[in-house]
């Protein structure tokens, strides 16, 4: 009887614990972004009175409500791109002609970049995309608070809060952007510089207005320390280049663009890649710098002359 009543204790202790777990599900990726509201709400005042005043008055308020009730109080892997219209259409505005800077796998690089909308305009330099940049969030089903202990991955769950919402950033990005669009990919990433499926691949492509659009520049730029594993022409550059042409876009790429690489050699001035070279043969050099003392006495001996004709004039 002693035996039984222990057995029966165990199967109860192990069946709590396993609804424990079912109840309480922990995710494998970070909780919630803390004090996420004031960051959401601060970063939408900062960007409309200061990074970029001309997108004109915005209800950061409302817009923080807005995203707020897009993944509250819903399954936190039930949250789609279009629970986000409301968001999107309040935060958005013009994206100007010939800034728009997609991207794979170098997501720092670009926004060195872009300069915050200076250079160019990405999507994270967007009033939807500056508010959302970097952080996390999600929810929990019939509760009106945020999960600030774990929310799921991509790898858990496709639809959930984080990425249905860059989804719709990017569906919405590629929609408004029009003129020269211009595309930085990682030529060193050991996933392919292209990769698909991909946010460029299968929901910016595919909702670029072609009647918007005059050319597509694509950059290949190597990390500085990092391989060159990709170049233009060749495996997932080749696929993106073919794919855009027979959508019938003019397509253009360089590889190692000189304005990204003078960017990147900011941080490794003695790496080889960023070593500057004069194009004057080394010949010239020598007459050339010993001529420039022969031009300083000509200079000197002109502006004497000068001097003493101003002084003649004047006695």
């Amino acid at each position: 009887m002693k035996s039984l009543f222990l057995s029966l204790v165990v199967v109860s202790v192990l069946f709590m614990n396993s609804f424990s777990d079912v109840q309480g599900k922990k995710w494998k990726g970070e909780g919630t972004t803390k004090n996420l509201e004031s960051i959401v709400i601060g970063r939408c005042y900062n960007y409309i009175r200061i990074v970029n005043p001309a997108v004109g008055e915005k209800n950061c308020s409302e817009i923080w409500e807005a995203f707020k009730n897009a993944f509250i109080n819903k399954d936190p892997c039930s949250i789609l791109p279009k629970d986000y219209e409301l968001v999107i259409n309040l935060s958005l505005h013009t994206i100007p002609p010939n800034k728009s800077l997609f991207w794979e796998n170098n997501q720092l690089l670009v926004k060195s970049f872009a300069d915050r909308g200076r250079r160019y305009m990405s999507l994270s330099d967007t009033l939807f995309g500056f508010f959302g940049d970097f952080l996390n969030w999600c929810g929990q089903a019939n509760s009106a608070g945020l999960d600030y202990e774990s929310c799921p991955t991509m790898e858990e769950c496709e639809n959930n809060a984080v990425d249905s919402f860059w989804r719709m950033a990017s569906i919405t990005y590629a929609q408004h952007s029009s003129g020269v669009i211009h595309v930085l990919l990682n030529g060193s990433a050991v996933g392919g510089a292209y990769p698909a499926p991909g946010f460029f691949a299968d929901y910016e492509i595919p909702n670029l207005q072609k009647d918007k659009i005059s050319k597509i520049v694509i950059w290949v730029v190597d990390d500085i320390e990092g391989p060159d594993i990709e170049s233009c022409g060749t495996h997932t550059v080749k696929i993106l280049e073919n794919r855009l042409k027979t959508l019938g876009y003019d397509v253009t790429c360089t590889d190692n663009y000189k304005s990204v690489m003078f960017l990147l050699c900011l941080d490794y001035p003695d790496d080889s890649k960023c070593t500057l070279s004069s194009s004057a043969p080394a010949a010239q050099r020598g007459p050339i710098s010993s001529d420039r003392g022969g031009s300083w006495n000509k200079l000197l001996f002109v502006s004497f002359l000068g001097f003493l004709f101003r002084f003649a004039l004047v006695y």
